[in-house]
C-alpha cells in the first residue's frame, strides 16, 4: 500500500491557526494539529498557548521538554498533518537502528571516523554491525518493555540469540564453539576471541536496561563456564545445550547472607551419604541473579576437604523466591532454600576441597565482562548528557556555555575513555595468555580495573544527575535514562565483588610478586 503524501504547508499558513478552537505547530519542519490532544497533554493545557507556540515553531520548547522518540509514538505521530513547503528536517534524534552514532564519545574510538586501534580486525567490525543491528531491532524493545514490567526476558527473544549462537559466544572463545555457525558465519569458531566478546556485551549493555541486562542469560554467563571447565564429559553433554539453547537456565549461586565477598565464610554444607554416592546440600544463598526462573545451579558449599563447588538440578528440596532489589525484577534475583537436596557426585564441578580454584578462574572472567558493560554503560549516559547539554538552554544560553557544565562533561568523558582503554588492554593480554596464565597473571589487573571502573560509573552518574536536575530523578521523559543509571550503578560495585576487597585483592597479589631484593 502506497505512503499517502503529507500535505504541504507555508509558514503563514500554519501561524493562522493560533487559538484554542483551532491549533496547530510546527516541529521540525513538520505540522501537528493538536487542537483536540491539547487537553489530553500530559503536562497540561496551558502551555500550549504559551507565547511562541500556538501557530508557531515549536521545536526549540518541544526538545527541551520531550524525548525524540515522542514524535515517533503511534499515538503522537497520528497528529502531524502536513509538513512545511520546501524544508526538511534538521533533527535525526532518538535512535537509528544499526547506525554508529555521531556525537562525540558516544563510541568507543575504535569504532569513531577517523580513529584507529591496533586491537580490532575486520572480522570484529563486522561482528559488531550484526550485534548492533540485531540488538536494536530485536532486544532493545523486548529491554525496554520488561524493565519496566518486571518479567522475564521474552522466551522469542532468547530463541532469536539461540539462532546465532549468541549465548555460546558470550561464554567467550573456547571449544564450545566447535562446529557452531557464529553470527550467521560473520566470523568462525577459530578467530572467535576475547574482542569479539567484548563487542557482543557492549552492544548488549546499551540497551540501558540493568536489570533486564542482568535477565539475558548473565547467569549463563557466570554460571556455565565451571561446568565446561570443570565439568565431567557427560554432565557437560548433558547440560551445556540445554542451558546454550536457552531451553533451560543457569545460575551461579554463591553469595549468602553471611558471606558475600567471603567464600570461605559459606554457610551451605554439602555433606555425602554413607555409600558416597550423593552429596546432601542445606543452606541457602541470596541475591542469586537468575535464580528465580534457573533450573541449574552452580553452588559453592563448604564441605569437609574445604569449599566445593556443585551443580544442582532444580527438584525436590530447592525452593526460590524473587528478592526485590533497586533494579528490575526482570533479572530474576534470588533467595534460594536448598533443604537437603540430594545430589549425585558426578555433579561436583573440579576437585573435591578444590572449589576456590573453580571460582577464582571463574572470578576473572566474570569480572571482566562486568568492566566490558561498565564501561559501555558509562558511555551511554556522557552520550545523554552530550546531547542534553547541546539542546537544553538555562539563562539564555545552551547549557554547555556554563564553565561548571563543561567541567563535569570533561571528567565524564576522562573517565569514560580511560576504563575504555584499560579494558582494551586487559583484553589484548587475555588474548595473548592462557587461562593458567591469565588466573596467576591478570586476577589482580581485573580486580583493579573493575573497582576503578565501578567508581567512576558513580561519579559519572552523580556528575548526571546534577546535569539532567530534576529530570535526573524521574523515570520518564528525557532523563529516565540518567535516572535508571543512577538508581543501579551500584549494583556493578558490588556484584561479582566489592571495589574494597577488590581493589585490596590487586594490591596483594602485586606484593606477592615484589622482588624479595627490592629496596629504595
Amino acid at each position: 500500500m502506497a505512503t499517502k503524501e503529507l500535505k504541504k504547508f507555508t509558514r503563514e499558513e500554519v501561524a493562522k491557526y493560533n487559538t484554542e478552537d483551532s491549533l496547530w505547530i510546527i516541529i521540525d519542519s513538520k505540522v501537528y494539529d493538536v487542537t483536540r490532544f491539547r487537553n489530553l497533554h500530559p503536562g497540561g493545557v496551558s502551555v500550549f498557548m504559551d507565547e511562541g507556540i500556538p501557530g508557531e515553531d515549536a521545536t526549540e520548547a518541544f526538545f527541551g521538554l520531550h524525548r525524540h522518540e515522542v514524535l515517533e509514538r503511534p499515538q503522537y505521530a497520528r497528529l502531524q498533518i502536513g509538513v512545511i513547503a520546501d524544508e526538511e528536517p534538521q533533527i535525526t534524534g532518538g535512535r537509528m537502528p544499526g547506525e554508529i552514532s555521531q556525537v562525540p564519545y558516544a563510541e568507543p574510538s575504535w569504532l569513531a571516523k577517523g580513529y584507529h586501534s591496533p586491537y580490532y580486525k575486520e572480522s570484529h567490525r563486522r561482528l559488531q554491525k550484526a550485534v548492533r543491528q540485531f540488538v536494536d531491532d530485536i532486544i532493545y524493545p523486548d529491554a525496554q518493555e520488561r524493565e519496566l514490567d518486571g518479567k522475564r526476558p521474552s522466551q522469542s527473544v532468547l530463541d532469536k540469540m539461540s539462532e546465532v549462537n549468541m549465548h555460546a559466544m558470550r561464554m567467550g572463545p573456547g571449544k564450545h564453539l566447535k562446529g557452531l555457525t557464529l553470527m550467521g558465519g560473520i566470523v568462525t569458531p577459530e578467530e572467535f576471541d576475547y574482542f569479539h566478546e567484548l563487542i557482543i556485551s557492549q552492544e548488549i549493555s546499551r540497551c540501558g536496561a540493568r536489570g533486564y541486562g542482568d535477565g539475558l542469560q548473565s547467569g549463563c554467563v557466570i554460571g556455565l563456564p565451571p561446568v565446561l571447565n570443570f565439568g565431567s564429559p557427560e554432565l557437560k553433554a548433558k547440560v551445556v545445550p540445554e542451558v546454550l539453547s536457552a531451553k533451560k537456565f543457569i545460575c551461579l549461586a554463591v553469595s549468602e547472607a553471611y558471606a558475600g565477598s567471603d567464600v570461605f565464610g559459606l554457610q551451605t554444607t554439602a555433606t555425602k551419604t554413607e555409600d558416597g554416592k550423593y552429596w546432601i546440600i542445606s543452606g541457602t544463598k541470596k541475591w542469586i541473579t537468575n535464580g528465580t526462573f534457573s533450573d541449574y545451579f552452580t553452588v559453592g558449599c563448604r564441605t569437609e576437604d574445604g569449599f566445593t563447588v556443585i551443580l544442582v538440578e532444580r527438584g525436590e528440596g530447592v525452593s526460590t523466591k524473587p528478592i526485590k532489589t533497586s533494579y528490575s525484577s526482570a533479572a530474576g534475583t534470588a533467595y534460594i532454600t536448598f533443604d537437603k537436596v540430594k545430589v549425585p557426585v558426578e555433579n561436583t564441578l573440579g576437585e573435591e576441597g578444590g572449589g576456590i580454584f573453580v571460582m577464582l578462574s571463574n572470578f576473572n572472567h566474570e569480572r571482566w565482562v562486568m568492566c566490558c558493560v561498565s564501561a559501555r554503560s558509562q558511555r551511554a549516559i556522557v552520550e545523554e548528557c552530550l546531547k542534553w547539554v547541546n539542546q537544553r538552554k538555562a539563562f539564555g544560553k545552551p547549557l554547555h556555555s556554563l564553565a561548571v557544565i563543561r567541567s563535569k562533561l570533561a571528567a565524564m568523558i576522562s573517565r569514560t575513555e580511560s576504563v575504555q582503554n584499560w579494558l582494551e588492554n586487559i583484553t589484548y593480554q587475555m588474548c595473548n595468555m592462557s587461562y593458567k596464565e591469565q588466573a596467576s597473571k591478570l586476577a589482580g589487573q581485573i580486580a583493579f580495573l573493575k573497582s576503578y571502573s565501578t567508581r567512576c560509573a558513580q561519579l559519572t552518574a552523580a556528575d548526571a544527575v546534577q546535569i539532567f536536575g530534576g529530570r535526573g530523578i524521574t523515570q520518564t521523559g528525557m532523563g529516565r535514562f540518567v535516572e535508571h543509571y543512577h538508581r543501579t550503578v551500584t549494583f556493578d560495585a558490588l556484584l561479582g565483588g566489592a571495589e574494597d576487597v577488590l581493589a585490596d585483592l590487586g594490591v596483594r597479589q602485586a606484593m606477592r610478586s615484589m622482588p624479595k631484593d627490592a629496596r629504595l
